[in-house]
């Protein structure tokens, strides 16, 4: 793996892959990428309605024509959606080219961070935290996967980005590495 190679940032929704992935990018001088916004941007619509008109599947190949897309440039700081996980295809693309880290962080933190956001879909209901857990349940296993991982419950930002940062350069140093930084 070359400097230039992209740090794409997986994990559950409220782990910090957006605020750490912009800070890594102004450390870096590397370009950052939110999926998220870049498929609202494509698709020209929100999330919202992107999942109520077309559905999840059709948001789900938005996604995954994004990642082949963004899997084929370098010099890139990524920050996935949080269902990116549901296709193996994603991660083994994203890994062909890139540093893969999955930020964890656990339902209370994360409820307490996005839990008052109302443009989270899959967060829609009365009873968030069950939400919350249902889905980290389903997609615990994917999550865990991913070799690399941050857990950010307790980080700051700049904290997490410094981790991420260490990762990184251990793997473009070919030092050897933690493979959870707490």
């Amino acid at each position: 793996m070359t400097a230039g190679s992209n740090i794409v940032l997986v994990g559950f929704m409220g782990t910090g892959k957006s605020s750490v992935g912009r800070r890594l990018a102004a450390m870096l001088g590397m370009r950052f990428v939110d999926m998220d916004d870049a498929i609202e941007q494509r698709a020209g619509k929100p999330i919202p309605r992107i999942f109520a008109e077309d559905g999840e599947p059709h948001f789900r190949a938005l996604e995954r024509a994004l990642v082949a897309d963004l899997s084929r440039q370098s010099g890139l700081i990524i920050a996935t959606g949080g269902g990116v996980v549901l296709n193996p295809d994603n991660i083994r693309d994203f890994s062909a080219g890139g540093l893969v880290v999955c930020l964890w962080a656990n339902a209370g933190t994360i409820l307490a961070r996005v839990g008052h956001e109302t443009h989270r879909p899959l967060l829609a209901g009365d009873d968030k935290m069950a939400n919350v857990r249902g889905l980290m349940d389903a997609r615990r296993k994917l999550y865990e996967a991913i070799p690399l991982r941050v857990d950010t419950d307790t980080l700051s930002v700049d904290q997490a980005a410094e981790r991420v940062l260490r990762l990184y350069r251990a793997r473009t140093d070919a030092t050897p590495h933690p493979s959870i930084e707490k």
